[in-house]
């Protein structure tokens, strides 16, 4: 045992491994430290309650002035931006910060982005997120418009703030925490409540300019009487516009759509901001976003305040302005978010001319039935006339389509139009070309024997019913040739969007 312990290298290896179980111990005890001074510095940062329980109130905000203690990264951020503002800022840099969107819309596409004045109206949960996918897409004039400002309630769903900006105005938060993104992205930010008064003056050209109008308009605003006013003076104006309807008590990302105003539904906000624009003159023309889900048991609900808040005194003290809001709106973080990106990627595809063709805007349930039961009925028909006339033989006659085909076929191979005429309403699906020898299909005998139709999608073409009514009389059932009936141009239109229905029903 002395012999191991005066060899050299034993001592040399236990003195080792001392040395690093007291550094591993240094390093350890060092990020505990660390840890619990991070925690520290966090609770200091958060608002603390008063002596009575309630968090303090938010001082009135009346303008947008210096931030408060800014940091060194605020100040590095803001001279950057002062000087990508001012063109001191490599041309090529930007363009490989948005070298994405560049390949996806096209050299044009993005020159017509970063040229592009948009202003958002509510600067919240949708707003913010509308916005910060604006200024990371291009866009390099962006007017803000918020009479808010940061709470604490805000961090559930806002884009950028985090808890130091509360009790900053929401307008300055964005430009705050964008700048480091987007340094050479131009602010306005205008810290007001929209209304009819000032309209004229906050949605002004850029700079004062008249010529230089918005290019589009995001409202994102939560409050109806705002909201109709500026959706009443973009529609007088001939200012582009998309209006996010409510996301408050949504769950379901997948029900989220955009479609007309006068065709939106399962939504409270659009109903009632439909309805008061109709009174106003106003009954379409107005794209909005808007979320189709129904609403049920165990889902959440618009709240009424509690009657201990009642009791307390004028419940116009519990909103943010007098009789602006004064109950409780259940809203789940992430879909304001989805709200704020479908707003903004309206307007980053209309202004860049990037083509896009939206789903209905409302559903047609009922419409997919009706052409359902219609293609049932014409095929019954077609099986007879190859059957002798005889009735029985269509007993129990199914048809190898769904609604979800329906839907397909019309909405998506034949755009929710007529092949024939263009029309796009009371719409049917019918069997295209005359069949040359029986089309039902029959499986097993007796009380067993399934009875079917050969019928595939790309059989089918859209017409209105009046047009399917003739054709199923002259094509079908009669003995004139497609060529007889209609143009080159209708049949080769035809065959494009079969292709398209052929190339569907592989995957489906």
């Amino acid at each position: 045992m002395a012999s191991l312990t005066s060899n050299p290298k034993v001592q040399l290896a236990a003195t080792a491994v001392v040395s690093a179980a007291v550094a591993a111990g240094a390093v350890l005890s060092y990020q505990r430290l660390q840890e619990g001074d991070r925690v520290s510095r966090l609770k200091q940062s958060i608002p603390q309650p008063s002596d009575n329980g309630t968090e303090p109130a938010l001082q009135s905000v009346t303008r947008v002035g210096p931030l408060p203690k800014p940091d060194k990264e605020d100040e590095h951020n803001q001279a950057l931006a002062h000087r990508a503002q001012n063109g001191d800022f490599d041309d090529e840099l930007i363009l490989e910060q948005l070298a994405r969107n560049r390949v996806f819309l096209g050299e044009e596409g993005l020159r017509r982005l970063r040229a592009a004045f948009v202003v958002v109206v509510g600067c919240g949960g949708v707003g913010s997120h509308a916005c910060t996918a604006l200024a990371r897409s291009g866009v390099q004039r962006i007017r803000l418009i918020d009479f808010d400002q940061v709470t604490l309630s805000s961090l559930n769903r806002h884009a950028v703030a985090t808890l130091a900006d509360v009790g900053l105005p929401k307008v300055q938060c964005l430009q705050r925490r964008l700048v480091a993104v987007a340094p050479w992205v131009r602010f306005d930010l205008r810290l007001q409540k929209f209304d009819k008064a000032a309209a004229g003056s906050l949605l002004e050209g850029w700079e004062g300019d008249q010529r230089r109008r918005p290019d589009f308009v995001i409202d994102a605003i939560d409050n109806i009487e705002s909201k109709v006013e500026l959706l009443k003076y973009c529609h007088d104006e001939g200012l582009p516009v998309i209006s996010a309807m409510g996301a408050g008590t949504k769950s379901d990302p997948t029900r989220v759509m955009v479609g007309d105003i006068g065709a939106s539904f399962e939504d409270g906000l659009s109903r009632a901001t439909r309805r008061r624009l109709k009174l106003l003159g106003v009954s379409s023309g107005i794209p909005v976003v808007y979320s189709t889900e129904k609403m049920g048991e165990g889902k959440a609900a618009l709240l009424p305040l509690p009657e201990e808040e009642f009791q307390k005194g004028s419940v116009g003290d519990l909103g943010v302005l007098p009789d602006f809001r004064v109950r409780i709106l259940p809203v789940l973080g992430t879909m304001p978010a989805v709200f704020g990106y479908v707003a903004a990627n309206h307007v980053i595809t209309k202004i860049s001319g990037y083509p896009m063709d939206y789903q209905p805007a409302k559903a047609r349930d009922k419409m997919y039935e009706a052409i359902l039961a219609y293609v049932q009925a014409s095929e019954e028909k077609v099986v007879r006339m190859f059957e002798g006339g005889r009735v029985d033989v269509c007993i129990g006659l199914k048809v190898p389509i769904t609604p979800g085909d329906i839907s397909f076929l019309v909405e998506e191979a034949f755009r929710g139009r007529s092949a024939v005429t263009g029309i796009p309403t009371k719409l049917m699906l019918i069997r295209w070309k005359k069949p040359q020898q029986t089309t039902l299909v029959r499986i097993g005998e007796g009380n067993e024997e399934q009875k079917s139709s050969n019928l595939r999608l790309r059989d089918l073409v859209c017409m209105t019913k009046e047009e399917a009514v003739r054709h199923l009389k002259e094509v079908l059932l009669g003995d004139k040739s497609l060529e007889d009936v209609y143009s080159r141009e209708v049949i080769e239109l035809v065959e494009a969007r079969q292709k398209e229905a052929e190339a569907y029903e592989r995957h489906r």
